[in-house]
Order: C-alpha cells, then sequence, then structure tokens
C-alpha cells in the first residue's frame, strides 16, 4: 500500500467515526441514535479489518470507493444501514443448470457499489 494510498483509507477510517460521534437518527429518537452510532461503529471496524491485509490497488480502491458511497448515501438519506438491491427479472427464480448460472451472473452485475462487501446471504 502507498502512503497516499494509506493516508486515504485512514482519512476514511477517522471520518466514520466522527461521523458516528455527531450522528442523529432521523427521528431524534434517543435509543435509536444510539443504536445507529453502534451500527456505523460496529460495520465500520469490521469492514476496515476485513479489508486490512489487501495489496492490490484496484481491490483497494473498489472498497475506498464503496465506503465513500456508503458514507455519502448514510448522510444524504439519514439512515446508516445500507439500502436494498434491486434485483433483475428473473433475478430470484429457482432454476437449474445454465439458467441458474445466468441468473447467478445477472444477480452479480447488479449489485451496487455500497454492497459489495456484503457477501450473499
Amino acid at each position: 500500500m502507498t502512503a497516499s494510498t494509506r493516508r486515504t483509507v485512514l482519512s476514511l477510517y477517522m471520518r466514520v467515526f466522527r461521523i458516528a460521534r455527531s450522528w442523529q437518527a432521523e427521528i431524534g429518537v434517543v435509543g435509536d441514535t444510539e443504536t445507529e452510532k453502534k451500527y456505523i461503529l460496529h460495520e465500520a471496524s469490521t469492514l476496515f479489518r476485513q479489508n486490512q491485509q489487501l495489496t492490490d490497488p484496484e481491490t483497494i480502491k473498489r472498497c475506498v470507493e464503496e465506503c465513500e458511497a456508503r458514507i455519502e448515501m448514510g448522510l444524504h438519506y439519514r439512515n446508516p444501514y445500507p439500502r436494498a438491491m434491486h434485483l433483475p427479472p428473473l433475478g430470484l427464480a429457482t432454476q437449474k443448470g445454465r439458467k441458474l448460472r445466468a441468473q447467478q451472473r445477472l444477480r452479480k452485475q447488479a449489485k451496487p457499489v455500497y454492497l459489495q462487501s456484503h457477501d450473499d446471504s
């Protein structure tokens, strides 16, 4: 990891923690605010630790883009949780063989940048 990439990643990490510190739930309920703050902190630490060993510049760049997208969407919608993913037509149909592989490819292509770190479950 280059020095500039390291600086970018660390600044994003600190930005997420600053956002969590000053986060207010949209409704303003104290319990919701605390729950959302804990979620932001847990999600950030989990994903940053998960990606700590990455060395490929392209993979690191995608992770940085995902982090920036999630920050901007969370601030815009005042919701720290990932937004729902829209599936392509026939994305949930249970098929076998070639059709199943085609559907899996469609689902992978339809996955937005802000959900790349979430596995299919």
